[in-house]
């Protein structure tokens, strides 16, 4: 039967040329979130030539989505998000960047290429019969960043309705810190909750050399900061998963001028709704301590995308489909993810797939690159995920 998986790593092998074609064509033509016209043109393209698909396009911006119906059966749906960074890539490969200030620093290109080899296998299934159900893969566009709304475009691709019938969803991560041949998966929580907030320090500047006729926002602000800083060791649980970060301070323009306000933003992480209220609850007690120093504050937070729950059964699919390979089983960290805002909505998971090369690259780093072999490995393991949903919904497989 084709769904055994060294059949499967058999012919994800055979597609290794193509998958390299492919991520280096996307790698060296990143675009930013919502800007992704070219991008979905190719993937278009390389559907097509596939052949099989019911393909929609501008979906939620410039998302696709091929839907392969291949009877009655379950339907699910693999994601792989397609945006760049606006990072200055800093490599010499050939296969750099052409666009200024523009780069793949997170993998998004290897993503989409593992989704079209996979486009490619379950076609060539459901063409002699081996595949009983619909996928829909979903390539979706702004995942990096949020429109005027606050919206990524996950959250537009969900509204739709589009994708209102899925029985489950699955996507991956590649994953520099693992060797290929390595997968990193989690039960519930398993990225953050990210939350922005933007305080505004008001107060009364002045002349430096008399601080006794102002009221000082950069004096203020180093109370506040303390008090934000304790949140993390004093307000939350240790045992709980929350932590707030200052990423920016804006203040004065001279070194004899204490200036009229102060900005400080930054940004709460948590794995739990619960964590999540207390940070924000917090925050708002923190800040008035301005007033109590004789200022004013003005606090903005933005709430982003929710925590990364992995659902149990879907990672146990993805488990069985990764054999033979090293499973790690280990939260993925405080980074987040837009793919939290479909396992909010039904049964889904992400795994971080083992990528690393010799000297280890963090995601978003200017030079990042990957072990492209690895996109093998991810062609196969989303394939074997489609049989192993089959398999417990009691279709073929």
């Amino acid at each position: 039967m084709v769904t055994k998986n060294t059949d499967l790593a058999y012919r994800s092998k055979q597609l290794h040329e193509k998958l390299i074609y492919w991520r280096r064509n996307f790698h060296k033509f990143p675009e930013l979130s919502f800007q992704e016209k070219r991008t979905s043109e190719e993937i278009e393209k390389a559907l097509r030539l596939i052949g099989g698909y019911e393909i929609e396009k501008g979906v939620g911006g410039y998302g696709i989505i091929a839907t392969l119906h291949a009877g009655d059966g379950p339907v699910i749906g693999l994601r792989a998000d397609m945006d760049a960074l606006p990072i200055q890539e800093q490599s010499d490969v050939s296969y750099h960047s052409r666009c200024d200030g523009v780069m793949h620093a997170c993998g998004h290109d290897a993503h989409v290429s593992i989704l079209l080899g996979t486009a490619q296998l379950l076609a060539e299934d459901a063409a002699r019969g081996a595949l009983n159900g619909t996928v829909r893969l979903i390539f979706q566009p702004a995942e990096e960043n949020c429109d005027e709304k606050g919206e990524t475009g996950a959250i537009k691709m969900i509204n739709t309705g589009k994708l209102n019938n899925l029985d489950a969803v699955l996507a991956l991560h590649m994953c520099p810190w693992r060797k290929r041949g390595e997968i990193q998966v989690h039960d519930g929580p398993s990225m953050a909750n990210n939350d922005d907030f933007h305080l505004i320090i008001e107060g009364k500047g002045g002349h430096a050399g008399y601080p006794q006729h102002v009221t000082d926002p950069l004096w203020i602000a180093t109370y506040l900061l303390q008090a934000l800083y304790s949140l993390n060791g004093r307000k939350i649980d240790p045992l709980q998963v929350g932590t707030l970060s200052v990423g920016q301070i804006n203040g004065g323009d001279a070194n004899n001028v204490i200036p009229n306000s102060v900005e400080i933003k930054g940004t709460m992480r948590s794995y739990t709704s619960e964590v999540r209220e207390k940070m924000i609850a917090e925050i708002h007690q923190a800040a008035q301590i301005v007033t109590s120093l004789g200022g004013n504050y003005k606090l903005t937070i933005h709430r982003g995308e929710p925590a990364l729950y992995n659902n149990s059964t879907m990672n146990k699919i993805i488990r069985n489909s990764a054999s033979p390979m090293a499973v790690y089983d280990e939260p993925f960290g405080m980074g987040s993810e837009d793919f939290s805002y479909f396992t909010e909505k039904m049964p889904g998971a992400m795994f971080f797939l083992g990528c690393g090369l010799e000297r280890e690259r963090s995601l978003h780093q200017s030079d990042f690159d990957i072990d492209e072999e690895a996109m093998q490995d991810g062609v196969r393991i989303l394939t074997q995920c489609v049989y192993e949903w089959q398999r417990l919904k009691g279709g073929r497989g």
